[in-house]
């Protein structure tokens, strides 16, 4: 199973894929680490293309992050549609602890007041420059839009029955394919 976990800064994408990968016994990474180097610098394409495609190798993840690269190879995605008013409170809270010291998710050398005008920034442009195409994504693909604030447990809850759902609606078609597939070889 490839899940991601997609959204807002400051939604709760790191949080709840931690809380699923442990539920459902998946590896989870960040694209936090592919998309900045040591002291903020921006990964070039080529760097970040290389990074994603190591992480979406393995068949089975939770990558937490926003790509179309990750979007295209997942077979379930998440999109925490998380009002911005929420997710800039949220990252300030967060990232209070961590002016002047890298967050343990991030290269070294990436304290967040070097970042903070610019992530306010991309918090308030997000639903303008990236909402859409992921919800395009989520019609071509199996997905969920949370668009709440609910606690981690009941999110993890909610997301295990959707998957669940999904996998099995693929198994009964795949089954139901392969019983009229024989059926019809037997006549």
């Amino acid at each position: 199973m490839r899940i991601n976990i997609t959204g807002n800064a400051g939604s709760g994408k790191t949080t709840l894929a931690k809380a699923l990968g442990e539920a459902l016994d998946l590896p989870v990474a960040s694209l936090d680490g592919v998309v900045w180097k040591e002291g903020w610098i921006p990964a070039s394409k080529e760097e970040r293309t290389h990074g994603e495609q190591g992480l979406i190798e393995p068949k089975s993840w939770i990558i937490e992050g926003v790509s179309k690269a990750v979007r295209e190879n997942a077979d379930f995605i998440v999109f925490l549609d998380i009002p911005r008013h929420i997710c800039l409170l949220r990252c300030i809270k967060r990232n209070l602890p961590y002016l002047f010291k890298s967050r343990p998710e991030l290269p070294d050398n990436c304290p967040e007041i070097l970042i903070l005008p610019s992530l306010l920034k991309l918090i308030w442009l997000f639903p303008k420059r990236a909402r859409n195409v992921i919800l395009q994504s989520i019609d071509k693909q199996n997905g969920i839009v949370i668009d709440e604030s609910t606690k981690v447990d009941e999110l993890v809850a909610k997301i295990i029955l959707e998957v669940t759902a999904k996998r099995n609606k693929t198994s009964d078609f795949e089954t139901n394919s392969s019983e009229t597939q024989l059926s019809s070889e037997q006549t």
